[in-house]
């Protein structure tokens, strides 16, 4: 039994905090590996709960890294990763050395048949993590 509100760092890094659940993990987890072949060190953290969530796991994290990429699959507009980046934003402002990054679903409906544009990919998440980290 898990319990609520204790985020898992299944990745330790240095050079970026990447912070997802459910689903979206194990595409975060292959662009941490492809990230690692550039010599990215990416700290990986699954929330495990929404509500209420480790805010103090992924401060610590990001006070050690210094940036922080967000991934889920809702939109991007009105998704919990703008709460989240909110709060981080609020407690390690000074600590950030680029704007914290959000990689999730496009703000559009859209049919099932074009759900691999709409979702956050290996690349995607790749590509964010590289522009935070050369910010």
């Amino acid at each position: 039994m898990f319990p609520l509100s204790e985020a898992e760092v299944i990745r330790e890094g240095s050079d970026i905090t990447l912070v997802g659940w459910g689903a979206q993990l194990s595409i975060m987890e292959q662009a941490c590996l492809d990230a690692e072949k550039d010599g990215i060190s990416c700290e990986l953290i699954d929330l495990r709960t929404l509500i209420p969530w480790d805010k103090d796991t992924v401060e610590a994290s990001v006070k050690k890294t210094g940036r922080l990429l967000i991934s889920h699959e809702a939109p991007v507009t009105g998704g919990f990763g703008a709460e989240i980046s909110a709060s981080i934003v609020e407690s390690c402002f000074l600590r950030l050395e680029a704007p914290v990054s959000r990689v999730c679903g496009l703000d559009t409906p859209f049919p099932l048949v074009f759900e691999p544009f709409y979702m956050p990919t290996k690349n995607k998440i790749l590509d964010a993590i590289k522009a935070t980290v050369n910010y």
